[in-house]
């Protein structure tokens, strides 16, 4: 049995175990401070006062040799490591990713589905003011009092239509006087559902027609309706116009219509 060590002896081998930080001796390290080594709790010894330097503890290596004293770093506090942590930040967009999944996982069938609840009530209220409200429905109005108004103040010989079937409805009527004359205009749905005005005036034709065909309307030549000599025009876009010249009066029939509907027109006037 070896004899006994004294307390302050420095040990011969000064090799950590394998994974240790490099050990100063107690006794080195109490030496160069200038105080004794500690001898307990009571002794006062550096590893109290020091505060941030590393603590001496001693393990045991190997069961039956002397464990050598171990460095060991003080435990970090909580708060700091908190502090250097960033917080958590959201999904991108700002939406949970479960969310944006589930919309991407919507299938055509639903979708569909989903534009068929929103297309029935649609539907439904068109059909409505369709069925019950008369929608669409041309207003028809009476033209007897504009004829009337023309008439009475006679300055132009006025035509009405006689003979026209109940296909064709009267939508406007009206009696104005205009630089240079006046002018009774009246509008008519055609059976077909088409546009077209019966303007008689007393406006000289070079300033009517200009005004009511505009630039593009050209002569396309003559026909004969109920004895009379009708003219020909072509109008704005797709209008198409008969024209009779007498020396008092201009009678335009023009419209949208096809040629047949605008002849039955101009045939009727009495």
């Amino acid at each position: 049995m070896d004899p006994a060590q004294p307390a302050d002896r420095v040990p011969a081998d000064q090799t950590p175990p394998d994974g240790q930080p490099p050990v100063t001796p107690t006794g080195a390290t109490d030496a160069v401070a200038g105080s004794g080594p500690s001898k307990g709790p009571a002794g006062g010894g550096s590893a109290t006062g020091a505060g941030t330097e590393a603590a001496l503890v001693e393990t045991t290596a190997g069961g039956a040799d002397g464990g050598e004293p171990a460095l060991v770093e003080p435990a970090p506090d909580a708060a700091a490591v908190d502090a250097d942590v960033p917080p958590a930040r959201p999904a991108a967009g700002g939406r949970p990713a479960g969310k944006e999944k589930s919309r991407s996982e919507r299938s055509p069938k639903d979708m569909a589905l989903s534009l068929l609840v929103l297309l029935v009530p649609i539907a439904l209220l068109v059909a409505f003011y369709r069925g019950f409200l008369g929608g669409e429905q041309p207003t028809v109005i009476d033209a007897a009092p504009a004829y009337e108004q023309a008439r009475a103040a006679n300055a132009f010989p006025v035509s009405e239509p006689a003979g026209l079937g109940s296909g064709w409805r009267t939508v406007s009527a009206s009696y104005r006087t205009v630089e240079g004359g006046a002018n009774l205009r009246v509008g008519y749905l055609t059976p077909e559902g088409r546009g077209v005005q019966l303007v008689q005036s007393n406006v000289p034709p070079e300033k009517l027609l200009p005004a009511e065909l505009t630039a593009e309307g050209q002569p396309q030549g003559p026909t004969d309706l109920g004895g009379r000599n009708w003219q020909r025009y072509t109008g704005r876009g797709n209008d198409q116009a008969l024209v009779l010249l007498e020396p008092n009066r201009t009678i335009l029939v023009i419209g949208d219509a096809r040629e047949n509907e605008l002849r039955q027109l101009a045939g009727s006037l009495r």
